[in-house]
């Protein structure tokens, strides 16, 4: 029997907008504290971003003793104040950079060249070899380490090697003050600034490697397919078995009902995901690599960790779906979206966000699966690059999802919450004389 009052009527009930307007009210101002929170100083929350310091100086005797100003220069940006706590110099050889800068383990280097005293002390006229040349400060860069993180390394090595330029340039002049005027001008304007700074990239990148962002983006790309395939499926096993409805355009489609628990829905569910995620994950990489043309090399690792991100991230989001029911899809949102892009260490490395954001960064699935696409597209799928680490947290989160999905739906199920109570049976009637 239908009710006569009309549709539109239904607006004047504010229980609608009152449980409409909490939920898309709360949406709305966790993405904006996630989002813009996150982002909003990296400088400013930046503590202890790794940058490699190299003194390569193989020294020089003036006077007969052996000088090595090099080290005198990094000891001297090591112990600068003028960063903080913001950068966390490494000091190592030129072969163990390399390999981090390779690995993603360092945002940038400062190297002192081999020349540096031999070059200095040609200023101040102590030597006689060759005219004088002012030595060279090499800031590295790592943009696949991340543009931003990259970017802001760049900076303050920059400035901590022109600041201590200055510095030693103030030392030089104040200890050869009588020699220094006999020099020309133009040599004593260099002794002021002795060395010079170029900036140069430190791990080199492929053209179609969107600046390091490829990575982020296709693990954004494999988590979001994931997400939206597991509501896709959710609803079409709940249409499969007689739950819902299905409309196809003006038409509604209805399947008879059959009767499944919450345990035996989630693992039809689950097991529709894992043999969709062989043809998602191959035709994302298909359209990245074949279609667009991006860079990558190790393609059958790349398919399998394609694959298994996919598989694992639709499988997470089915459980919230199971468990939460119809708020399930904002949680799930929040999860794999909201909380995991600020927190994926792409935009702005781990070491700029505030703390809350460092600690979401731990677990949130999206770093875990960028840090393992990094590794095979950058650094040649090196496991201490991010690989290892990306395969373990991602056989953790399903782990976890199994136990918490069939877990709480097995308590549902032994306690008679079932989708639909089964109904009383029809009670018999006398048949008439």
């Amino acid at each position: 029997m239908s009710s006569s009052i009309h549709p539109f009527r239904v607006l004047r009930a504010k229980p609608l907008w009152i449980a409409n307007g909490v939920i898309t009210g709360v949406l709305a101002l966790l993405f904006a504290v996630f989002y813009v929170g996150a982002n909003i100083d990296p400088v400013d929350h930046m503590t202890k971003l790794p940058v490699g310091l190299v003194n390569a100086d193989k020294g020089a005797a003036v006077d007969g003793k052996q000088v090595d100003l090099g080290a005198r220069i990094t000891e001297s940006i090591k112990k600068s104040t003028a960063s903080g706590d913001k950068i966390d110099w490494q000091v190592m050889g030129e072969k163990d950079m390399k390999e981090q800068l390779g690995e993603g383990k360092l945002y940038g280097a400062l190297v002192v060249p081999a020349d540096f005293t031999s070059s200095i002390t040609a200023l101040t006229g102590t030597t006689t070899t060759g005219a004088p040349a002012r030595p060279t400060l090499t800031v590295l860069t790592n943009q696949s380490a991340g543009s931003l993180g990259s970017g802001l390394a760049r900076t303050a090595t920059t400035q901590a090697a022109e600041n201590a330029s200055l510095q030693m340039g103030k030392e030089l002049t104040t200890g050869n003050g009588a020699r220094q005027a006999k020099l020309p001008g133009a040599a004593r304007v260099l002794l002021a600034d002795p060395a010079a700074v170029t900036v140069e990239d430190g791990h080199p990148l492929d053209s179609h490697s969107g600046l390091g962002l490829t990575a982020f983006y296709y693990a954004l790309t494999l988590v979001v397919v994931g997400m939206l395939s597991a509501n896709v499926i959710s609803g079409q096993v709940d249409h499969a078995l007689g739950y819902t409805h299905n409309d196809m355009g003006p038409l509604r489609l209805h399947r008879p009902l059959i009767r499944a628990t919450r345990v035996q829905t989630l693992a039809i569910s689950s097991t529709l995901m894992v043999g969709l995620s062989l043809l998602m994950g191959t035709l994302v990489m298909g359209g990245a690599v074949g279609v667009m043309g991006m860079d990558a090399s190790h393609l059958p690792l790349l398919w399998l960790y394609s694959v298994c991100a996919i598989a694992v991230c639709g499988i997470g989001a089915l459980t919230l779906l199971a468990v939460f029911g119809t708020p399930g899809m904002l949680v799930v949102t929040l999860v794999f979206i909201g909380m995991a892009v600020p927190t994926s260490g792409a935009t702005t490395p781990i070491e700029a966000l505030p703390g809350f954001y460092r600690f979401l960064a731990e677990f949130e699935p999206l770093r875990q699966i960028t840090g393992g696409i990094r590794s095979i597209l950058y650094y040649d799928a090196q496991g201490d690059a991010g690989l290892t680490r990306g395969w373990v947290m991602m056989a953790a989160g399903l782990v976890a999802a199994a136990l918490f999905g069939f877990g709480v739906l097995g308590w549902y199920d032994r306690k008679g919450l079932h989708r639909i109570p089964v109904e009383a049976a029809p009670e018999k009637t006398a048949a008439p004389a």
